[in-house]
């Protein structure tokens, strides 16, 4: 800035567009994009050296709708020395790729061919990564074929945009073409392919191509360990993904740890989630260790991350103790108020809402959406509404989120036509909003309102995902619409989307309430994901309920090859042998009870 002072007060920039330019350039690259349009507003005379510095400098600071709006300012008005260049194109078509804006991409893709620009090997890339970026595989391979040096950037462009839509067989080919070109993959290549497998459920395809990456030695990184992880979870095969890999790698990074913990929760596997994220907050406890010996926990942001690490471990003692000795803001509150609340103590969350406001804390909008979910997990209306005029007394603005929340805690309370007010009032309404207006009259067994909102949802711009099918398949369940159930199941294809256990888990619910239990059985047989004890569970009780003994025991055997620890299933089966007079057998099952150590749980009495 120095430098800037003293070259102005010489009236070199007046001159000298080249010396503008290096300033343009200078600030972008400090990340001060705003002083790099101040220097380009003076400058008396600019020639493309300037525009595409700024266009470039807004696309680099994650302003790409600025950099887009400056390239078409710059075609509209400039002159000869002001037309857009190979490298100007190249940041308007990664800010086109950024911004998802295909309509854009397409027509500067029109003028790059129109002036020529098109032929060099640097718009070629760019064409191609932008059409990668916006997802379109038809536009991306006609993008590919044109770049006349193809190197493992444009390679891994295409093979990335095909395994994203599931597409392995065409991963595969362009894996094979590009090693005859004489290009050797890397760690990002692999890891395409695998995740190419991953999406497109191609259990035999993937296991064959880990063998390829073992024999041929090909790059096992980090990111392809990763890979490797996700894609064996996605096949819901998760004792290889458990003990063949994750247990095999000594130093486990963030992401390792992150796909497990992810993967198990998105199946249901609630307890085996929890069990490693346990184990992954011992690594926390060594750099709590670390803080406090480097005085760092006197900072605030790493209290904050200190309080969240222990809150979401369960160790609440811990966090609250941190917390007690920290300099507070209202994050630190948010913190463990949040902690409070999804490890179940909403009491105490809201208790603690209470404590910030007296002592003079001003809530932010996190702070509500995070005390309503709290009112909604114990049902609480007359706090919910407490903080709903607490909102509109002091003036927060009823965004998205804060919107939702409100229309999920009076769904919860039962309070149906307040909920159903607050979410016709969302203007621009998200999938989440959708999803909890759904769920809520789910819940209380008005499935002919959750069809409607749906119906209304899909009229939208709003794309239904995976969350949207599980709540009206709820619904569905709830109220025994069994033609209905297997139409959205069914529809969750058009919508390229995967049931996981829970929408297979609904379904076998429907089914068995029923009395469909062979409808249901061939379903969990046919699922790609391995079945769960909660699943054969479900059916068991069916069978119990339409009193088919002789099905039930085949399910059991099922439910408790899957969890062999739960003495429910145990008990269920020994039930159904002696409602058939079979008592050996049912002797047997309580043997075996004993010999691998199952247990009934002590019941209580309320005498």
């Amino acid at each position: 800035m120095e430098i800037h002072g003293l070259v102005t007060k010489l009236g070199f920039i007046a001159g000298n567009s080249a010396v503008g330019s290096s300033f343009i350039y200078f600030y972008s690259m400090c990340g001060c994009v705003e002083d790099a349009a101040l220097v380009f507003d003076k400058m008396p005379m600019r020639d493309v050296v300037a525009w595409t510095a700024l266009v470039i400098g807004y696309v680099q600071n994650d302003e790409s709708e600025k950099g887009l709006e400056h390239l078409c300012e710059m075609h509209r008005i400039g002159g000869d020395g002001e037309r857009p260049n190979s490298r100007t194109l190249e940041g308007g078509f990664q800010a086109c790729g950024n911004l998802g804006a295909l309509l854009e991409g397409k027509c500067l893709h029109g003028l790059a061919v129109k002036t020529g620009v098109v032929f060099t090997n640097v718009v070629q890339s760019s064409v191609l990564s932008m059409y990668t970026k916006c997802g379109t595989p038809g536009e991306a391979y006609l993008s590919f074929c044109e770049v006349d040096h193809k190197d493992l950037i444009s390679w891994t462009s295409i093979i990335s945009v095909y395994s994203r839509y599931g597409l392995s067989s065409e991963c595969l080919h362009l894996f094979w073409q590009m090693q005859v070109t004489g290009v050797y993959p890397d760690g990002v290549v692999i890891s395409c392919l695998l995740r190419g497998f991953g999406n497109s459920m191609r259990v035999s395809e993937g296991k064959v191509f880990h063998g390829i990456i073992l024999r041929r030695n090909y790059i096992t990184d980090q990111m392809v360990k990763n890979a490797l992880l996700s894609m064996y979870c996605r096949f819901g095969l998760f004792s290889i993904a458990e003990k063949k890999l994750f247990d095999r790698v000594r130093d486990r990074d963030k992401e390792l740890w992150n796909t497990m913990v992810f993967e198990y929760s998105k199946v249901g596997q609630e307890s085996r989630c929890l069990e490693l994220f346990t184990e992954m907050q011992h690594l926390g406890r060594s750099l709590h260790c670390y803080v406090i010996k480097s005085l760092m926990h006197e900072n605030v942001s790493i209290a904050n991350s200190l309080i969240d690490m222990y809150g979401k471990s369960g160790n609440s003692v811990i966090a609250w103790k941190i917390f007690s000795r920290a300099r507070k803001d209202t994050v630190t509150w948010n913190t463990l108020i949040s902690s409070y609340s999804h490890s179940g103590r909403s009491t105490d969350a809201l208790g603690l809402f209470d404590k910030m406001v007296s002592e003079g804390f001003k809530p932010n909008v996190a702070t509500l959406v995070t005390i309503l979910s709290a009112c909604s997990h114990i049902a609480s209306l007359e706090k919910g509404e407490q903080i709903h005029s607490y909102a509109k007394d002091e003036g927060f603005e009823l965004d998205i989120s804060l919107s939702t929340a409100l229309v999920d805690m009076y769904a919860k309370c039962g309070q149906l036509d307040k909920s159903r007010k607050i979410f016709d009032a969302i203007k621009e309404k998200d999938a989440i909003s959708w999803n909890v207006m759904i769920s809520g009259y789910g819940m209380h067994g008005d499935a002919e309102s959750a069809i409607e909102i749906f119906q209304q949802m899909k009229q939208s711009n709003v794309r239904p995902n995976e969350l949207t099918f599980l709540a009206v398949l709820s619904a569905c369940t709830h109220a025994g619409l069994v033609r209905e159930g297997k139409c959205f199941f069914d529809r969750m294809r058009n919508y390229a989307l995967s049931p996981n256990l829970k929408h297979y888990s609904c379904m076998v619910d429907l089914l068995g309430r029923s009395g469909n239990l062979h409808e249901a059985e061939d379903l969990v047989l046919s699922m790609p994901i391995a079945p769960d004890g909660g699943i054969w569970g479900s059916l068991l009780s069916a069978c119990k309920i339409h009193n088919n003994a002789e099905f039930g025991i085949r399910v059991a055997k099922h439910a408790i090859e899957a969890d062999p620890e739960n003495e429910g299933y145990y008990v269920m089966i020994a039930d159904l042998y002696l409602s058939l007079g079979r008592w050996e057998e049912a002797e047997n099952v309580r043997a075996k009870m004993k010999e691998m150590g199952v247990r009934t749980r002590a019941g209580w009495s309320t005498v």
